[in-house]
């Protein structure tokens, strides 16, 4: 009876020790992971390192490096992922970090490592979105850099054009808090219930950009954080006649067109009229009735 009962506590206790073990860091849920990797000269992309702290404290861990990092960077995330530590994955890069982010998708892919989002600012060509991502979301301000659909692609494909906002430019356009709010909407709405606190270890290098160095606009009052969707501080007010193109940066709002394989260009109007629905097609203001195919409308939260 008692070498019984010491075999029903040796099971009991050999039970437990599997529980524990199984609930343990080992087995724990895995972190998303966004990387946001800066451009030339890691100097002129700090809106970066701006939206890397946003989304820190939003849960969000979120780790800024410089664009030419990105192949080590992957084969570290290649490896956390498969040990269940790591995912999904977010990448996020501004002018040469754009055209990184990108190719650090396709690089992921040959791995077999599915990638959730991957978010250009004005990256400097055009790339094909590889078929492991779910989502590409590229914020350009240049029309010779839409991204377009590669072999096997499956997921969801937008071509932000916001070209036709004077006060965004290639240096600026990863500082709007606009686009900022944007994105972290996206990146919450993808990460769930994979937002954990960020552990110990060199945390993501501060901003150190001047305040409201987004083209003019204003930084929100007291350096409060901007919340996701929340609006930033609203422009000055249109004027009623259609705006001009902007010229020297490379983008006419007025001569955007699909890319070759259908892909739409979604032009933002950030200071047009009433908000239009992502999948309504219209036509700009300017743009004459008998002119190329119309281009869905989008409006950027202002």
């Amino acid at each position: 009876m008692r070498r019984s009962w010491r075999l029903t506590a040796i099971g009991m206790l050999i039970v437990a020790m599997v529980l524990a073990l199984g609930t343990g860091p080992s087995a724990a849920q895995s972190r998303a992971h966004v990387y946001l990797l800066r451009g030339l000269m890691n100097i002129f992309s700090l809106g970066m390192d701006t939206l890397c702290a946003q989304l820190n404290r939003n849960g969000v861990y979120a780790t800024v490096h410089g664009y030419g990092e990105w192949q080590s960077l992957a084969d570290r995330a290649a490896v956390d992922f498969k040990a269940g530590k790591e995912g999904p994955i977010i990448l996020i890069g501004h002018s040469l970090g754009a055209d990184a982010v990108m190719e650090m998708a396709a690089y992921l892919g040959r791995k077999g490592i599915p990638v959730a989002m991957v978010v250009p600012f004005d990256g400097t060509q055009s790339f094909a979105a590889s078929d492991n991502v779910a989502r590409v979301l590229n914020l350009t301000q240049r029309n010779y850099a839409y991204m377009r659909r590669g072999p096997g692609f499956h997921g969801t494909l937008a071509n932000v054009d916001v070209s036709s906002d004077p006060n965004i430019d290639h240096i600026n356009i990863d500082k709007s808090p606009r686009l900022h709010a944007r994105v972290v909407s996206e990146v919450l709405a993808i990460t769930g219930g994979h937002r954990l606190a960020a552990p110990s270890g060199p945390k993501p290098t501060p901003a150190s950009a001047p305040a409201g160095q987004d083209g003019g606009t204003p930084a929100t009052p007291g350096g409060n954080k901007l919340e996701p969707g929340s609006p930033a501080a609203p422009p000055a007010a249109a004027p009623t006649q259609a705006t001009p193109g902007k010229t020297g940066n490379g983008a006419d709002p007025g001569k955007a067109s699909p890319v070759a394989d259908g892909t739409p260009v979604i032009a933002v109007p950030e200071r047009g009229s009433a908000r239009q629905n992502a999948e309504s097609p219209v036509s700009p203001p300017h743009k004459p009735a008998a002119a190329a195919p119309a281009m869905r409308a989008e409006q950027v939260p202002n």
